[in-house]
Order: C-alpha cells, then sequence, then structure tokens
C-alpha cells in the first residue's frame, strides 16, 4: 500500500520540480531526475500528478501562491499610488532573491518554451498581476493622485514589463549582466538606488500631461 506523502514531502517534490523546469523548460524538464532528485519513484510521483503537464501546473502555482502572499499586504493597503509602487518594486526585490528558480521558470516559459501552451500559461500567470495594477492605477485616477488622461490596463501593462525586467534582472544571468552594463556593477548591493531611481521614473509617467510635452519643429 502507498504511503501517504506529508505535506513538507510534496513542497520539497515541487520545489525539486520547480529548480528542474527553471534550467530546462515545461518541455525540457525531465520527470526521471525530478523523482530521483527528490528521493522518490516515478511511479509514486504519477500517484499525485496525472503526467509531467499537471506537475508542472502545480509548481507554477506553487511559485504564484507565494508571489501572491509577497503581494497580499501591498493589495489591501490604502496607500497612494506612489507609495503602493514602492512597496511593490521592494517586493519584486525580495521575490527574485528569495526565489530565483520561481522567476527562472517564469522567464523560459517567456522565451518560448511550451509554446502550444502559451495562451494557458500567459493566463496563469498574468492574471494575478494584471488585476492589481489595474486597481490601483484606476483607484488612483479616482482619487486624484494622478493624471486622469490615462488607460489604466495600458498603464498597468507598462508597469508589469518594467517589474517583470526587474524580477528577471535580479534571477537571471543574461540580464544581471544586461543590468549592470546599464546601471554599473554595483547594482546589486544598492537597492535603495534601484527603488528611487525607478520612483522617479514612474512619477515622471504619473503627473505630466501630454499638454506639458513640447514638440520642437524642425
Amino acid at each position: 500500500m502507498l504511503k501517504k506523502l506529508t505535506d513538507d514531502k510534496l513542497a520539497e517534490i515541487l520545489e525539486v520540480g520547480i529548480t528542474e523546469f527553471a534550467e530546462k523548460g515545461p518541455d525540457g524538464g525531465n520527470i526521471n531526475v525530478i523523482a530521483k532528485k527528490a528521493g522518490i519513484s516515478v511511479g509514486v510521483l504519477y500517484k499525485y500528478y496525472d503526467n509531467k503537464e499537471t506537475f508542472f501546473q502545480a509548481c507554477l502555482k506553487r511559485s504564484l501562491n507565494v508571489l501572491e502572499s509577497v503581494l497580499r499586504d501591498i493589495i489591501e493597503c490604502d496607500d497612494k499610488l506612489l507609495t503602493r509602487a514602492e512597496k511593490m518594486i521592494r517586493a519584486v526585490l525580495y521575490y527574485s532573491r528569495g526565489y530565483s528558480n520561481y522567476v527562472k521558470m517564469y522567464n523560459v516559459i517567456t522565451s518560448g518554451s511550451s509554446q502550444k501552451y502559451a495562451s494557458v500559461y500567459a493566463k496563469e500567470i498574468e492574471s494575478l498581476t494584471s488585476k492589481i495594477y489595474t486597481e490601483f492605477i484606476e483607484r488612483a485616477i479616482r482619487d486624484k493622485d494622478i493624471r486622469d488622461d490615462i488607460s489604466p490596463k495600458f498603464f498597468a501593462f507598462f508597469f508589469d514589463n518594467l517589474l517583470m525586467m526587474l524580477q528577471f534582472s535580479y534571477s537571471c544571468d543574461y540580464y544581471k549582466e544586461r543590468a549592470k552594463i546599464y546601471c554599473g556593477e554595483d547594482i546589486f548591493s544598492n537597492d535603495e538606488k534601484v527603488v528611487t531611481e525607478l520612483l522617479k521614473f514612474l512619477e515622471s509617467a504619473f503627473t505630466f500631461s501630454q499638454s506639458e510635452v513640447v514638440h520642437k519643429s524642425n
């Protein structure tokens, strides 16, 4: 009779899976390697998950649950937009350092792995943050904290792009080197500088109206 795995053991197996998928993507990840590293048989793993796809989805869900827990307090707070943005930036830095394999797994997906599941994975990954960012921008407009001639959905998309690249910059080798080229070798030891400069960038985006932008004719 199969001995039921503890919650801690199941969490360990998912973490091993996340590490494997972060390196090789959902298609390249090897269930045999995952089972061996987790100290179980493939048969035991398949008692809990129907196939590799459902196991990968469980790994993805685990990573998203952690991200949601990191963002939960920010979601529920009543701070003004830039204060919430600062908290989100700091949360992203914490998440990217503490859970770098989660970000690497996401990066592998966005780089083209498992194209046939792109729409499913995109919906699974992006639904949480798109809702959060759109709602907090909409509220900022209602509270007159920012200019009112913007599209919350578009600004949420642009804002998420910034934070997504920030995550990659703290987790993925190529983007780490890219960040150092742009910002200097000490970028990863100077979080306050990163937070401050990104907030300046956001403040300009949220406060200048189009009428204040002067286009000089040639």
